[in-house]
């Protein structure tokens, strides 16, 4: 089978296209054909050394769309969409070809309304958004402010208003802004963190947010003065360092509470488990991806490149 490998981290370099064996699944697995696999940025910085568990030789790739064609008898032929999970493209071969073994449960049948190509592009950023939703408790008429407009800010806006919550996006960029605004969005242009408290409650009609989530790692301590009594700060990135000053005064005197958000946590077969809720929220008319880019696999080292290099659009790889 064609697949994606590198043989060392820390260079783009080092990624080929192999002809290796297509993969025997053990028991207890299943071998799914891929026919769509998305690029995401976690699996650029895994093959530039920034997770210190990736083993190599290793294929990478994180998120697939597919059909099961070796396993138990009741699965032979199924839609399926899995991936993301714990040591997934890390310390195990991911999905940047066009087999993939994954554990039975590791698996969950493809939305209807969904193509293999647009399953493909949900993985991380939904199953990302789906936990920060899920462990920062927001249900209808929770007012939620979204720092950032990337894929998992968008991700989440669009499973928190299925959800009925109240959501406001802020992002740096005037355009980004504006772009957002033309889809309909409540959105508004980040200024100076100490103006973050109001430019919130001007969106609010003068509440504070409950739920912040805050995406890009630079907003933190802001957030944590911005959010309302007993409110839920959730983050999923932090500055390269690590390090945020933030007053620990401020949380606790409003009792309030940071909930990281890392999909790396979660095994193949739990992550297989929210995509199935999910796809039910997919079936139930929440809209279908759009404006991502397909490349076939033998274009998958500039894929690699595009993304490193900031691309703005989703890339899927069709094997």
């Amino acid at each position: 089978m064609q697949a994606l490998q590198f043989s060392a981290t820390g260079s783009l370099d080092t990624l080929q296209l192999h002809d290796l064996a297509k993969p025997v699944p053990a028991a207890g697995e299943v071998l799914v054909e891929v026919r769509a696999t998305g690029v995401n940025p976690s699996d650029i910085k895994n093959v530039l050394g920034l997770f210190p568990y990736t083993t190599t030789p290793r294929i990478p790739g994180r998120d697939f769309a597919g059909v099961v064609v070796a396993g138990p008898e009741q699965l032979l032929g199924q839609a399926v969409w899995g991936g993301s999970g714990q040591g997934f493209g890390f310390y195990r071969d991911g999905c940047h070809a066009q087999y993939v073994t994954v554990p039975v449960n590791a698996v969950t049948p493809l939305p209807k309304s969904l193509t293999f190509a647009q399953a493909a592009t949900c993985g991380v950023p939904f199953i990302t958004a789906w936990d920060a939703l899920e462990r920062s408790h927001v249900k209808a008429g929770t007012r939620l402010l979204i720092i950032g407009a990337g894929a998992v800010a968008k991700a989440t806006q669009v499973l928190a208003e299925a959800r009925g919550a109240e959501v406001v996006m802020a992002a740096r960029r005037a355009d980004v802004v504006q772009s957002l605004q033309t889809q309909g969005i409540n959105a508004f242009q980040l200024s100076a963190e100490e103006q973050l408290p109001e430019q919130a409650r001007q969106h609010f009609k003068q509440q504070a947010p409950e739920v912040i989530f805050e995406t890009t790692g630079f907003w933190l301590a802001a957030a944590v003065n911005t959010v309302d009594t007993f409110g839920r700060v959730a983050i999923i990135a932090a500055p390269k360092d690590g390090v945020i000053s933030l007053s620990s005064l401020n949380l606790y005197r409003r009792g309030g509470s940071i909930v990281g958000i890392n999909s790396l946590l979660y095994s193949l077969e739990e992550c297989a488990q929210m995509l199935k809720r999910i796809g039910e929220a997919f079936d139930a008319g929440l809209p279908a991806p759009s404006g991502f880019i397909e490349l076939p696999l033998s274009q998958a080292v500039t894929a690699y490149q595009q993304v490193s290099a900031g691309a703005a659009e989703k890339i899927v790889l069709i094997p």
